[in-house]
């Protein structure tokens, strides 16, 4: 155990945290190879040890360990055009890392360790100043020890988890330099086996970030009141969710829905943000050597025009944090290199959505967001 947990994170030190473009609003529709190539279905559904970034209580499909690490390239293409032309943003590449290991210790207890990137988003408009220069980058990533257990097809499991992140948001008015926390947070998960089916249930606490002198800034220079007047929290909001999936021969369908809280989480829902009700629908086909794997992931955008009075915020929602995007296609596939070895490949890909909201000048304000996204993993069964 102690030689995996180390070999995790020597693998995602190395491999970093950096900024993404996420697809439900900030947040991935997920970071393990498996799950994104089903376009995010996992709470009832088992990936092995990647399931401790989706539903923690089904890592007890694991036998032995398993070590899990690999990573998403994230592509997305987002212009915005504020009434004087549209620009391009330059942020168009970033990668998140994941990496995922579960022992299991006896018949009932199964013990894992993760670290992995689980949400953010960036634009750079720093070239055009019809776009204010605006630059933004918010990078978050967990670590998480999953412990589950397991009796008579029943599994329940808790994730302690760390989260750190880091915010830097720059623009005509000036900045700050990049802003960090730490803060702990939980997820819940639980599982029931019965026949065929699988039935999965998930929390995700809500957490609080704290990120000195970055949205109170901004707001001061763009409305030349106070920056105190501001609040610089900006929370990762709850989600809920429900799962289900169901196995026949080589075939697996499988059901998420899930709703991210933005309206109870502090900074978003101070920009309007809404809940999104996610829906995650995905199939994988297995044979003794390789699977293949589809999905189709939908939820509106929680970003919504907040009329003639709001401009300010309509200009940071869709200038600077555009998670507009709604529609996802995923495939996706692993080949058995051998019984100890596995790799994943999934390959995700978002559809333009486009938005018109009223900017600071009362102006109509247009931004357009694609994206597509490149996940892979490598897996080791000991």
């Amino acid at each position: 155990m102690k030689k995996t947990i180390k070999l995790a994170l020597v693998a995602a030190l190395a491999l970093g945290a950096t900024s993404a473009f996420a697809t439900n609003g900030s947040v991935m529709i997920s970071t393990g190879a498996k799950a994104t190539g089903m376009a995010g279905v996992g709470i009832g559904k088992s990936h092995g040890a990647e399931s401790a970034l989706v539903n923690p209580a089904l890592i007890t499909s694991v036998k032995g360990t398993q070590v899990s690490f690999g990573g998403t390239f994230f592509m997305p293409d987002v212009s915005s055009d504020v009434g004087a032309g549209s620009a391009n943003s330059a942020a168009d590449l970033s990668v998140v890392p994941m990496v995922a290991t579960t022992t299991q210790v006896n018949d009932n207890l199964y013990i894992g360790v993760g670290m992995w990137g689980t949400a953010g988003m960036g634009v750079d408009y720093r070239d055009s100043p019809a776009h204010y220069l605006m630059v933004t980058n918010l990078q978050l990533m967990q670590f998480g020890v999953p412990i589950a257990y397991k009796v008579a097809g029943f599994s329940m499991a808790v994730t302690p988890l760390l989260q750190y992140g880091a915010l830097d948001i720059d623009s005509a008015v000036g900045g700050q330099g990049v802003s960090q926390d730490l803060s702990f947070g939980y997820n819940i998960g639980l599982a029931y086996e019965i026949s065929d089916f699988t039935i999965g249930a998930v929390y995700k606490s809500k957490i609080d970030m704290e990120y000195k002198g970055q949205i109170s800034t901004q707001m001061a220079g763009f409305t030349g009141s106070s920056a105190s007047n501001f609040s610089d929290t900006l929370s990762t909001p709850a989600e809920l969710g429900l799962g289900v999936s169901y196995v026949f021969g080589a075939n697996t369908v499988a059901l998420d829905y899930k709703q991210i809280k933005w309206e109870d989480a502090k900074g978003y829902k101070d920009f309007g943000w809404e809940d999104q009700s996610v829906i995650s629908v995905g199939y994988e086909y297995t044979a003794k050597t390789w699977a293949a794997r589809l999905g189709y992931n939908h939820a509106s955008s929680p970003i919504t025009d907040q009329g003639p009075t709001g401009g300010l915020l309509n200009t940071f929602n869709l200038l600077g944090f555009p998670g507009i995007v709604e529609t996802h296609y995923a495939i996706g596939g692993t080949y058995n290199i051998s019984e100890q070895t596995s790799f994943d490949l999934a390959y995700v890909y978002s559809p333009e959505a486009k938005e018109t909201f009223k900017g600071t000048l009362g102006q109509d304000m247009t931004t357009k967001h694609s994206q597509s996204a490149l996940s892979v993993a490598v897996n080791f069964n000991f």
